[in-house]
């Protein structure tokens, strides 16, 4: 049996500026030099573009936990106002803006989710709309005069869509200039978010740099599939704050092995190199491990015992107790995905086996593919003799 050893905090200033951390700017020896001489403010940003938070979010709010846990300043902004725009990061279409009472209604669900993680009782909480809703038009000329064209048509996604005659709409220029202005308005010196996030926030850096002040900028890694795709609200990939401990279990236990070990870096506090030794050794075991630390951490101890108990049962020992699971997904969406989101099988590759072994139904009649997708609004699923599934259009 394996037992993972927590990271030892002999060196927490090296961990706080290494462990699941891609870049930072303008160096980590200034940045380790600035901490050195004490407490930082520090900062954050959340976009309320949906109605729940997800593991993508988790990984960013572990560092700021830890920022916290080491006596820093953190203030969490929730971008009420630039979420109204949409962040064009990473997107080779236009956003759909958001309507005000979307984004009210988005952020109601957030505080519990966050308490899970942050000591709320700490944090300075704040919205960009407190100072984004008053500016004037004088003052946004003024704000975008500190940029040009040049420097907003460097980003890949504006690239991509002008090369392949996709719209670039000039809302959107106007994204990474209010998220570098909401810098300048919280008077911060560090920013942290996704490695996504660097040109927005480099732009903040740019702003207070013209204003005398030096701005430091962490990205951290992102949690994505082996294509490169985020583990988002985007892609529909995500594991959720607003799952059950026993969804959440399921879909980190259909996660390809090849994210393990970004899931072990960024959402616990496993030693690195006994994560990759376990990973190595008993991939399986490996998975369960990292689920449990996951839901352990986001939902409770209790919660995690019982999750991969429900699990275990469902798959290992092929039980069904209660209602048959249900997992909701998009028409034409492939079947393997939902199944491997539900927990029954652990891997695509399982689940080509027993497809072609002849052991899977969908409402009694088997299934000859492996890579068939959802066509009706209800499918019953039928795996062996003893696993069940609905599953649902949404």
């Amino acid at each position: 049996m394996w037992y993972f050893k927590t990271m030892k905090p002999t060196d927490s200033l090296s961990n706080l500026l290494s462990r699941g951390v891609s870049q930072i700017y303008p160096t980590v020896d200034l940045l380790k030099e600035r901490l050195g001489k004490g407490p930082i403010r520090l900062y954050s940003g959340i976009d309320p573009t949906g109605p729940t938070l997800h593991l993508g979010h988790a990984s960013i709010l572990r560092k700021l936990r830890m920022f916290q846990d080491e006596g820093h300043h953190v203030v969490l902004l929730i971008g009420d106002f630039t979420a109204l725009i949409g962040d064009p990061t990473g997107k080779f279409s236009t956003r759909k803006q958001l309507s005000p009472e979307e984004v009210k209604n988005n952020v109601t669900s957030y505080t519990e989710q966050l308490g899970r993680i942050l000591n709320l009782d700490a944090v300075e909480l704040r919205y960009n709309s407190e100072w984004l809703s008053g500016l004037s038009l004088r003052d946004m000329i003024g704000l975008l005069s500190e940029f040009t064209v040049q420097q907003m048509i460097e980003r890949d996604m504006f690239e991509k869509r002008i090369s392949s005659g996709e719209p670039v709409y000039v809302h959107e220029f106007l994204y990474p200039a209010l998220q570098g202005y909401d810098s300048v308005a919280l008077d911060v010196e560090l920013e942290i978010g996704g490695s996504d996030q660097i040109f927005n926030m480099l732009a903040g850096r740019t702003l207070l740099k013209k204003r005398g002040k030096e701005k430091f900028v962490l990205a951290t890694k992102l949690l994505t599939d082996p294509t490169g795709k985020k583990m988002g609200k985007t892609e529909g990939n995500m594991v959720a704050l607003s799952d059950t401990p026993d969804d959440a279990f399921g879909k980190i236990m259909s996660w390809p092995d090849e994210l393990m070990e970004a899931g072990f870096e960024l959402l616990t506090s496993r030693a690195m190199s006994e994560a990759r030794a376990h990973i190595e050794e008993d991939p399986k075991g490996a998975k369960i491990s990292l689920a449990h630390s996951i839901v352990a951490w986001l939902w409770g101890s209790e919660k995690a015992i019982n999750a991969q108990e429900t699990f275990e049962n469902r798959f290992s020992k092929g039980l069904i107790s209660g209602a048959i699971p249900e997992v909701y997904v998009e028409r034409d969406s492939v079947m393997a995905d939902a199944v491997l989101q539900s927990g029954l099988v652990s891997s695509k590759s399982e689940w080509r086996r027993l497809v072609l072994e002849g052991a899977v139904e969908v409402e009694g009649v088997k299934v000859t593919d492996p890579s068939s997708s959802v066509q009706k609004n209800t499918q019953q699923v039928r795996i062996g003799k003893n696993r069940f599934l609905s599953i649902i259009v949404k």
